[in-house]
């Protein structure tokens, strides 16, 4: 097999599996949820070896890093020789916390929410997602 030489970005994450299709990663690199060393990237900026890449899939902020170059996509199993996964902890316990279910006790017979109700719940819901409970905003 020939050696890479550069790639596309959005070839790249394609390749590792952090998108499921080519287009979805050039549309993540267009609507600046892709960076590469901090600064944002275009979907066809080049990828060196031992860039930092953050992708924003919420509720996730990934960050991986270029191990090596690869232009076609990979098994699962050998994605590891690739990209390095250095996303913190913390970011990937938000993946569980959508699994959290908030149930609102409504007595029985009040009837549907009203709208301020409503807002309320949505406000609740909120800021339990983003981990602002209790937060005068």
């Amino acid at each position: 097999m020939a050696e890479v030489t550069s790639v596309r970005i959005d070839k790249w994450l394609w390749s590792i599996r952090a998108f499921k299709t080519r287009t979805d990663a050039a549309d993540a690199c267009k609507l600046g949820r892709v960076t590469i060393n901090g600064g944002q990237a275009k979907a066809s900026r080049d990828v060196k070896v031992n860039d930092i890449i953050g992708v924003k899939k919420m509720p996730v902020v990934y960050t991986f890093k270029v191990l090596a170059l690869v232009a076609n996509r990979q098994p699962a199993k050998s994605v590891y020789l690739y990209a390095e996964n250095l996303t913190p902890e913390e970011e990937l316990e938000k993946l569980t916390m959508n699994r959290t279910v908030i149930f609102v006790q409504r007595d029985r017979g009040t009837g549907r929410p009203t709208k301020r109700d409503r807002r309320e719940i949505d406000d609740l819901m909120e800021n339990y997602y983003w981990g602002r409970e209790g937060s005068d905003e």
